[in-house]
């Protein structure tokens, strides 16, 4: 079998908010074989680029597009490809939006090794240690502590038995608007639900150690990423003040990084996000969280394709705490699949069908693919 063809298709809504909410675009991988399997993957990055990363052409041996250096390859040979992808690409690579692209053909690539071997991806990466998983609901923060309840409750009706809530306005305002905003939401989810907070890089190390403080009598099942990522030292320091759990992650997309956060940072969850990782590197992160004593969550804000192979990662590593799935309102986030997850008690079920198990709609990439520039 043979790599024939692999193409970066853009989704966008027709209007784009100016928030930080990636479930507004995506940027969907699809790679052909002579053998007619075609393998789906997904990038969570900045589209555009990742679509150039992808298909531009060969300038000398260790600088180009990604296609150019796998078509005729074999699609199975999955971590010599990744190795191949990194060494020609290490003039414009090794970290960050070349990885990006990377872990989108990754994400193909264990799609078409299932399907060719009639299993499910979780087989491939080398068995599950669980066939659910928990999953919380994440949101956007909403402008008012009311409507921002009201966000909490509908989580609640859905089955949710967690919920996040991330970025913009909280964090940017007093302690006492932030306060009131975490009020309304506890009242809102009373004891037994749990509460996410995902701060958004806008603290330093004092002021978080500050506001976690104040913020224990609400009970955070964790507080994520109030700190810039570069910021290994404040990190540090916040571990060892705070009580809450403290995630970060999403921002790093190699070993190396996590090896950063988790041995100077201090970080007690690492957030990977296997459509910047990929699932061949997310087992490698998460193999030496593992040896750290750290249990690892995806970060997905996007498609399904995210979370099903993030459903496929979780069941395959044994320190997996939650599942993150968005919940945002946005047709390409919620409607790609044509075999969406259930939620039942509060988690998905982790698929059994070959490959990752989750099947975009035609109709919807054709609604909103961008083409051209």
């Amino acid at each position: 079998m043979r790599i024939t063809g692999i193409d970066a298709l853009y989704l966008r809504l027709p209007q784009i908010q100016q928030r930080t909410d990636s479930s507004q675009d995506a940027l969907l991988v699809r790679i052909a074989t002579d053998a007619g399997i075609v393998g789906w993957g997904e990038v969570d990055s900045c589209p555009w680029a990742v679509k150039a990363a992808i298909e531009a052409p060969v300038s000398h041996t260790i600088a180009g597009g990604l296609r150019e250096l796998l078509l005729g390859e074999n699609p199975l040979e999955i971590a010599r490809l990744w190795h191949k992808m990194y060494e020609r690409t290490l003039y414009c690579g090794r970290e960050g939006l070349f990885v990006h692209a990377m872990a989108g053909i990754d994400l193909a690539l264990w799609d078409i090794k299932g399907k060719a071997l009639g299993r499910p991806v979780w087989a491939l990466l080398g068995g599950k240690f669980r066939d659910r998983i928990r999953v919380y609901a994440s949101n956007m923060f909403r402008f008012t502590p009311r409507e921002t309840a009201d966000r909490v409750k509908w989580c609640k009706d859905q089955g949710f038995t967690a919920a996040k809530f991330g970025w913009e306005p909280f964090g940017r305002h007093d302690l006492a608007f932030d306060l009131r905003m975490l009020e309304a939401m506890r009242e809102a989810a009373g004891p037994d639900f749990d509460l996410m907070l995902d701060v958004g890089l806008v603290w330093d190390a004092t002021t978080t150690i500050q506001r976690a403080r104040a913020f224990e009598p609400f009970d955070l099942f964790w507080i994520e990423e109030p700190l810039h990522p570069d910021d290994l030292e404040g990190y540090a320091r916040v571990s060892r003040a705070i009580s809450q759990r403290l995630a970060a992650g999403e921002e790093e997309c190699t070993v190396r990084g996590f090896r950063r956060l988790i041995d100077e940072g201090g970080i007690r969850l690492a957030q990977i996000d296997v459509t910047r990782c990929g699932l061949t590197q997310a087992m490698r992160i998460a193999a030496y969280a593992a040896e750290k004593g750290i249990p690892v969550a995806n970060h997905n804000f996007t498609t399904d394709i995210n979370t099903a192979a993030s459903l496929h990662f979780l069941a395959a590593v044994p320190n997996a705490l939650v599942l993150e799935y968005c919940v945002e309102p946005s047709e390409i986030s919620r409607a790609l699949a044509k075999n969406p997850f259930r939620l039942e008690d509060g988690c998905f079920r982790v698929p059994d069908e070959p490959g990752l198990g989750v099947e975009p709609d035609p109709a919807l990439i054709d609604k909103y693919l961008v083409r051209g520039l």
